[in-house]
């Protein structure tokens, strides 16, 4: 067993880090305790150093001026990705972000241990991209080449569900057949495994680009965004008649990883073109005030609460007060419902795809296990047992089962 490799579960929205330590899973504390931390950064608009984590939320929420940036990994895979702009006053690229990002995730994980690290067993979601095997080659290339970037002279990558099957298989008996349902930010990962008595095997993986960030984004469009001009109309500037409001600017507001590109002149000259025409000029001056006082990542967060209130049964608002005093679109248990149904079949397939892979029958699964932040939504247990309705639901450590699972495997 090496001692020099760091097990990293460099996520969407959260990453972790964990070493083997005597045989145990050591969580490693990035940040002061916790063992997660948000994957997100933030570049002062003065200078000074990247802040990661929850000190970049800090300083977005406390209204430091600068750059926040969150769901880098979304974007693996992309032009995007290597493209330089214009960042708090110095030309980057995200994939020296990302670099940067996994740098001192690498030295705080050193200095927690008292040991280097030399060697990365990372995961990766099954697809990064779904049915593109090109872009998805090139995003494992991409994230290889930020691990290389930070002082890692090995990178070795395992899939997501299967190091979640194997700090879960424990859960379920003996010879028993088991699904791992993993849900994160950006994709939802799946494993069907047999738990044997001397560890798991995995029978066969399966993913699709669907996540957290894509649920974030639906409800933004379905319940905030309609406030902003979403929606509605615009006079036309010569002749009759109405036109409908672009799309693109909404759908890139409620995007995580698009948001930071938006707060350009261009942008904010066609919203404030789009306002003069309006018919519903209020809402559409609201849109202008999201891209000149840059809040669209306090507008996602706000989406992201209503969502998680609604999700626990609980009638809610979406609290944007700090773009209009007062404004607070209601959201429901129904209505988040009704804005993530079309999700329902897509998740219920892909588990379905992953079976039929395998070999196995639905009423041959013994256990549907869950993980991933985003596995706590209440569609995704409705689904997979909608699929699997004889087996027992487990839920694993939600936020965790990943880095255990690399854990573990970096004595293999």
């Amino acid at each position: 067993m090496r001692n020099d490799m760091l097990a990293i579960d460099f996520g969407t929205s959260n990453s972790a880090a964990a070493i083997l330590q005597d045989g145990r899973v050591r969580r490693i504390a990035i940040e002061p305790g916790t063992e997660t931390l948000p994957t997100a950064v933030f570049f002062p608009a003065r200078g000074g150093a990247m802040r990661i984590g929850t000190a970049a939320a800090e300083a977005l929420t406390e209204g430091a001026e600068g750059r926040y940036m969150r769901a880098l990994k979304s974007v693996l895979g992309t032009a995007l990705f290597h493209e330089s702009r214009l960042i708090a006053g110095k030309r980057r690229t995200l994939a020296e972000i990302v670099a940067a990002f996994l740098t001192t995730l690498r030295e705080r994980a050193e200095a927690a241990t008292g040991q280097g690290f030399r060697g990365a067993l990372s995961g990766r979601p099954v697809h990064f991209h779904s049915n593109d095997p090109g872009r998805d080659a090139q995003a494992q290339a991409d994230l290889r080449g930020c691990y290389l970037a930070a002082g890692f002279d090995e990178v070795a990558f395992l899939p997501e569900p299967e190091a979640a099957a194997l700090a879960s298989h424990g859960l379920g008996r003996a010879g028993e057949i088991g699904l791992i349902v993993d849900i994160g930010g950006g994709t939802s990962d799946f494993s069907a495994f047999r738990s044997r008595g001397d560890g798991l095997q995995i029978l066969a993986n399966h993913g699709i680009r669907l996540g957290g960030t894509d649920f974030d984004q639906q409800v933004s469009l379905s319940h905030a965004m309609p406030v902003l001009g979403h929606g509605g109309e615009l006079r036309r500037a010569m002749g009759t008649g109405l036109l409908p409001v672009p799309n693109a600017i909404y759908v890139d507001l409620a995007t995580w990883a698009k948001i930071p590109f938006l707060y350009v002149p261009e942008t904010r000259r066609m919203a404030a073109d789009m306002a003069r025409m309006a018919v519903d000029r209020a809402a559409m001056v609201r849109l202008v005030t999201v891209l000149d006082e840059e809040l669209g990542h306090e507008l996602a967060f706000a989406v992201e609460r209503g969502k998680i209130a609604a999700n626990a049964g609980e009638g809610a608002r979406i609290a944007m007060g700090f773009v209009e005093p007062g404004l607070a679109p209601p959201i429901s248990p129904a209505s988040l419902d009704a804005a993530l149904s079309g999700y329902r079949a897509d998740l219920r397939e892909a588990a379905a795809e992953t079976l039929r892979l395998a070999g196995i029958a639905p009423a041959q699964v013994g256990s549907v296990i869950l993980v991933g932040g985003s596995s706590l939504m209440g569609l995704v247990a409705e689904e997979a047992l909608r699929l699997c309705p004889g087996a027992q639901l487990r839920r694993s450590e939600a936020f965790t089962a990943v880095v255990d699972g690399l854990a573990l495997a970096t004595a293999r």
